[in-house]
């Protein structure tokens, strides 16, 4: 990623590998976030810098994480020796699973996520982690009014600025959500989304 010899296409896919294996948001909207945050125009070739941005940004949040993960490691070793193997809930955020978890929606619509740097994010899950409860959204602190989401037959509460889910249907079952804005994978990796300056497209999605 910091190679500037390489051809940048070759540096693009190489940050989609580093996204594969840390995405705090979901794969595809953790590089939707990175698009937004580091500026990453349509055109690579006019701020090849962009690319640098991102890793960096996704590069500080995953020290916070793995010097987390490696204390929750620790943790339950001493957990098991002690005769508790029972993971306690909840669960690390890290090992939610994406369709069940309140994050789900990212995974459905990645232009959903929080705005949140995500070093930021991750301070925030691991203090919510450790048993601080922070005012507003549990994921962005959105202390705004809650948005109602009709799954046919009960209500979701989501938070209005990134759409975690604050109250599940009461079934208790699996919804899909339908993303607000139509879109393909192709499109936002190839950030249809973003003009060539850096900023988004004024003009997206209609062209």
């Amino acid at each position: 990623m910091h190679d500037a010899r390489l051809p940048l296409r070759r540096r693009h896919s190489a940050l989609r590998t580093c996204i594969t294996l840390f995405a705090p948001y979901g794969f595809r909207a953790t590089y939707h976030h990175l698009t937004l945050s580091a500026a990453i125009p349509r055109r690579l070739e006019a701020d090849p810098d962009a690319l640098v941005r991102a890793v960096e940004e996704l590069y500080e949040a995953r020290v916070l994480w793995l010097a987390r993960a490696e204390e929750y490691a620790a943790q339950r070793r001493a957990e098991k020796q002690a005769g508790r193997r029972a993971v306690p809930n909840p669960r690390p955020w890290w090992l939610r699973s994406r369709w069940d978890g309140p994050d789900r929606v990212w995974h459905q619509d990645p232009f959903r996520h929080p705005s949140l740097r995500l070093s930021e994010y991750v301070r925030r899950q691991n203090a919510i982690l450790d048993g601080a409860e922070p005012p507003g959204c549990p994921a962005c602190g959105d202390e705004g009014l809650r948005v109602l989401s009709s799954t046919g037959h009960g209500w979701i509460e989501l938070c209005r600025g990134c759409a975690w889910v604050l109250a599940p249907c009461p079934c208790g079952q699996r919804h899909r959500f339908v993303p607000e804005t139509l879109f393909t994978w192709k499109g936002i990796w190839q950030r249809a989304h973003m003009s060539d300056d850096g900023m988004p497209n004024p003009h997206w999605p209609a062209g």
